[in-house]
Parts: C-alpha cells; structure tokens; sequence
C-alpha cells in the first residue's frame, strides 16, 4: 500500500541538504510545459528546470546530471514510452515520473513496466505534482495519481472536452490539432478515447450525445 499523506509529508520533511535540485520537463505542449516549470521554480526556489518540447532536444541539452525528468507520452511524431530507455542512458541517476493525460490503467503498466519511477495525472492539482517531485528528489517511493479505470469511464478529460468541443464546431483533426497546439497523432487518440466514452462509432454520433448531455451547444 502507498504512504498515508502524513507519511509522505514526513518524509518530505526529511529530505537531507543537497545541492539545488534539477528538473527537466518533455512536453510537446508549450503552455502546459511552460506553467508547470513557473509552479516548480515557485515551489522550488532552488531548483533549477530545463524544458524540452521533444526527446531530440532534450538529448542536446549541455547538462551532465539531472535530478528529475517529468515525461509526456504523447510526444509529437513518438510514444513517450519509447523515451524512457534513451533519458536512462543519458542521464542514469535521474528519477524519471510520468505526467500524462492518458491515464488508463495499460498506459500506466506500460510505463512501470520500461521503469518510469512514477505515473502522474495531467489532471492532478499542481501541488500533488510537486509533492511527487519532492517525493522522487527524497528518493522515497513516488505513488500513482492516476485515477482509477472507474472514475475515468465516468467523466472526459478538460483536454477531451475542448476537443469534442471543436468537433462539434466541425473541425477536422488537422485543424483541431492547430487550434489546441498539439500533433495530429495526439488529437487522433483523444477522438478514439471520446469515441470510446461515448461507446459509439463515429464522431457525428460522438457530437450527437455531447448536445444532449450538454456538454456543446
């Protein structure tokens, strides 16, 4: 079983002197990428945050250690789980957690599977991402926020709501991806994962369902 929140903040707590932590962000999504580096710097006065829109970048980075690496998924032209074992050999001591707004259950197993050191909710407040960053720069274990399968089934992600959304308005996928600043394969998912929510089989039917529920209008 995980820590209880009283044992996880006593850890915290003892987290020895160390020299100002450093953390590098991969995420294909600029804004996204962007606030959680200014919620860590606010966190973690010390700390010291590289960004990195793609694995590529990243690996050109002139940085000899990092302490945490914060990885999406879904990269632009690559599945994040096939980053995992390049940033291993880079930057072997590094704690690598998993920040993705793909949270079912076969994406986590997938992710623990290749080694990641912590699977994490797009969703989550920011606080309970800084705890797991604090967690992982501990060295303690780093405990799964990802909701569970149950709760998923019941309610779209804020991501999945803005694209269906701008199905509604009849935007094909190229244009979605341009309007939300995310790659078509990213887009295509969220249309397969709203497809499958709604438990029908093409996206006017997808529509259809969302103006009833209210979720469009």
């Amino acid at each position: 079983m995980g820590a209880t929140p009283e044992r996880r903040a006593s850890l915290i707590s003892r987290i020895p002197p160390m020299n100002p932590p450093s953390v590098l962000i991969i995420d294909d999504h600029a804004m996204f990428r962007t606030g959680l580096a200014l919620v860590i710097r606010a966190a973690l006065a010390q700390a010291t945050v590289y960004e990195a829109g793609h694995l590529e970048q990243a690996m050109e980075l002139d940085v000899n250690a990092l302490d945490v690496v914060l990885l999406d998924l879904q990269l632009q032209d690559v599945n994040g789980l096939a980053c995992i074992a390049p940033l291993r050999r880079r930057w072997p001591s590094a704690r690598v957690l998993v920040v993705s707004s793909h949270t079912d259950a076969r994406s986590a197993r997938e992710a623990h599977a290749r080694g990641v050191d912590g699977f994490i909710a797009k969703t989550e407040p920011a606080a309970k991402i800084v705890e797991s960053i604090q967690l992982a720069l501990s060295g303690a274990q780093v405990p799964a926020h990802a909701p569970a399968p149950e709760s998923i089934s019941r309610s779209l992600t804020p991501r999945q709501c803005e694209v269906i959304e701008l199905m509604h308005r009849g935007l094909p996928n190229k244009l979605i991806a341009r309007q939300l600043d995310l790659s078509e394969n990213t887009v295509r998912r969220h249309v397969q994962d709203i497809l499958a929510f709604f438990e029908v089989g093409s996206r006017a039917e997808a529509v259809f369902i969302a103006r009833q529920r209210g979720l469009v209008y």
